[in-house]
């Protein structure tokens, strides 16, 4: 996941350019499982060390003592994304993806079909390509992933590149840019496949400098008279 984001090699992630925290909140076991305080902890961690996205390629049940850590979070200007899970249609809602303060993404194929393993939710906010998607392997390798997870980690290199050029940009301003420059698939408007679309970083960077050139003073007429 942190490869989709930063790798600037043979291949190149979505924000070559941003800095990876990476923290070990789950065990090394082959299901992955991490605690309440292990999780937490970590969230900790990184915003103690000035993360300005959090990336949490993981999914499960409520917790409301990380619900107030993601709360903490979010007010001191961390952007949050969390995958939306790859229980199929008939799960509940999973978290962190769920929690409000979190961006929530889910995952397309390469015909912009949502994945079948994909949960669904009116949380979702944006998808992005998670279909066999190429990223790096543990070991200096490659592999193809598939899943809401790498989905995730595409859209916190997107916010890592607002961020990079607007470092002032707020989570929900960043959150609403994600969702007016998305492209529409499925039903018309928002829905619970794919939130408001597929995310596009292009559409959203040039809506961020348009904004700023809109913000700019425009320059002052002055005539100088003899």
């Amino acid at each position: 996941m942190a490869g989709a984001i930063i790798s600037h090699a043979r291949l190149a992630g979505i924000a070559p350019g941003a800095r990876i925290l990476a923290v070990r909140a789950f065990d090394g076991s082959d299901t992955s499982e991490g605690t309440t305080l292990s999780i937490l902890k970590g969230l900790d961690w990184a915003v103690a060390r000035g993360a300005r996205v959090i990336n949490m390629s993981f999914a499960g049940p409520s917790d409301p003592q990380i619900a107030l850590g993601l709360a903490v979070a979010q007010r001191k200007g961390v952007v949050l994304v969390a995958a939306a899970g790859n229980l199929g249609p008939k799960s509940p809602p999973l978290y962190p993806a769920a929690d409000p303060n979190v961006i929530a993404v889910t995952a397309t194929d390469a015909q912009d079909q949502l994945l079948a393993v994909a949960s669904r939710g009116r949380h979702i906010a944006v998808a992005a390509p998670g279909d066999d998607t190429l990223a790096p392997a543990p070991g200096g390798g490659y592999q193809f992933s598939t899943g809401t997870s790498i989905a995730a980690a595409q859209v916190s290199g997107v916010a890592a590149l607002l961020l990079e050029l607007q470092p002032g940009l707020k989570p929900d301003a960043l959150r609403k840019i994600l969702l007016s420059t998305a492209t529409d698939l499925g039903p018309k408007g928002r829905d619970v496949q794919f939130g408001a679309g597929l995310a596009d970083a292009n559409r959203a960077i040039l809506s961020l400098n348009a904004a700023s050139a809109a913000a700019r003073p425009k320059p002052t007429n002055v005539s100088a008279a003899r």
